[in-house]
């Protein structure tokens, strides 16, 4: 038969149950608890790289590049066709002035050189024989003046006694006009003859004087080809390094071809460009900063070129040291150009996990872990960015990239 249960055995199973299910819930919770733990998401430090936050300056910068060159770089040309014959120095070799180079041929010019001075002997003799002409000529022409002079006087003075007599009925009026008119023909002969003399005087002494010229012409023609015989042998022109040296002996060089260069080591001068993209940023003056693999150089663009090539804009730039060690010729290096500077702003290290917009998200290290925290960025170059919001000085955060990561909000950091 049933037997009543006591009310405080119903109380005391009760409490039981609810114990067993206070537990069992405690316990799956706390199983729960370990596996979220247990399957978060995690990263190696090593992995990663960190930036801590701080005050100080941040510059805008137009990111470009550099090409380092001699201040100056003279090059020899061959001053005739002709060949190469001996080369005596190499390139990298320290030259002073004076010092001999390479020889060229001298057969060519020398065989162009004698043949400009036998003309030149020619045209001299030609000048003696026409001033032996000319004054020939000129005493022929002045004699035959003076005989027409003569003959004038004489018909002048058979006129004279033609008149006479015809006052005294000795001649006729016929005789008398034939006299006139062998005076008028003696008058006009003699004009002609003093015309004659006068051209001849100024004809032959433009001619003399043409012979003249064509004679300093062909010595300007072998003065000339005096100096470019001693071109032959190639000299540096003043102190410095051989760039470059055409060491092809025997091969054939026009006029104007290049033989050597040669560059003053000691001071250089930077040719920038950059994209055209910031062609409106880049001014006359602008401080820039070269960066070589030890050191960072200061310095200002002095000139902006017209032209655009190939979408960049090209300028030119004074280092403020351009004898620095680092620098060496055809020297490729980072270049940036500031545009702007801020002072005393917060700023961190820039890295991968900047990507450009004004409000981002990065992660915060926390003790052991990484919390994305929204962030406020500002002016950014290649080494900082301004952090307007989000961040204190001190703090630590991730720069590396972590596309890994996107979607959660916080993970452990291993070691």
């Amino acid at each position: 038969m049933d037997r009543t249960i006591d009310k405080k055995e119903i109380g005391r199973r009760r409490r039981r149950r609810v114990l067993i299910w206070i537990a069992g819930v405690g316990l799956i919770a706390a199983l729960g608890w370990f596996g979220l733990r247990t399957l978060r998401p995690s990263a190696n430090e090593d992995t990663l790289r960190f930036a801590t936050v701080e005050r100080g300056e941040v510059i805008n910068t137009v990111n470009a590049t550099a090409l380092v060159l001699p201040a100056f770089e003279e090059q020899l040309n061959a001053p005739v066709a002709t060949t190469i014959d001996r080369v005596l120095l190499t390139a990298g070799t320290q030259v002073s002035a004076g010092d001999l180079l390479m020889r060229l041929d001298r057969d060519y010019v020398q065989l162009q050189l004698d043949g400009r001075r036998d003309q030149l002997a020619v045209r001299e003799n030609s000048i003696e024989l026409l001033g032996l002409e000319y004054e020939r000529d000129l005493r022929e022409l002045t004699y035959d003046a003076e005989i027409k002079k003569l003959e004038l006087s004489a018909a002048r003075a058979r006129l004279a006694d033609a008149r006479r007599l015809l006052e005294i009925g000795g001649a006729t009026e016929e005789e008398v006009e034939a006299a006139e008119l062998a005076v008028r023909i003696s008058e006009l002969a003699s004009k002609k003859l003093d015309n004659q003399l006068a051209y001849s005087r100024n004809s032959l002494a433009g001619r003399k004087r043409q012979l003249q010229l064509e004679v300093g012409m062909e010595e300007k023609e072998v003065s000339q080809l005096s100096r470019r015989l001693r071109e032959t042998e190639v000299r540096a022109p003043r102190d410095g390094v051989v760039t470059w040296v055409n060491e092809n002996i025997g091969q054939q060089v026009t006029e104007g071809t290049p033989l050597a260069r040669i560059a003053n080591l000691g001071r250089y001068k930077v040719e920038g460009s950059a994209s055209d993209r910031y062609a409106d940023q880049l001014a006359v003056g602008l401080p820039v900063e070269l960066r070589t693999s030890t050191s960072r150089l200061a310095g200002k663009i002095t000139a902006i070129l017209p032209e655009v090539n190939d979408n960049l804009v090209r300028f030119r730039v004074e280092l403020d040291d351009p004898s620095h060690a680092d620098l060496r010729p055809n020297l490729r290096a980072e270049l940036y150009v500031i545009t702007n500077r801020v002072d005393d702003v917060v700023r961190v290290k820039n890295g991968p996990a900047f990507r450009g917009g004004r409000q981002q998200s990065v992660f915060v290290v926390e003790g052991r872990e990484a919390v994305r925290r929204e962030v406020g960025t500002g002016m950014r170059n290649g080494d900082f960015v301004e952090i307007t919001d989000g961040l204190r000085p001190g703090e630590r955060i991730i720069i590396s990239a972590t596309e890994e990561l996107e979607r959660v909000t916080s993970f452990k950091l291993e070691e």
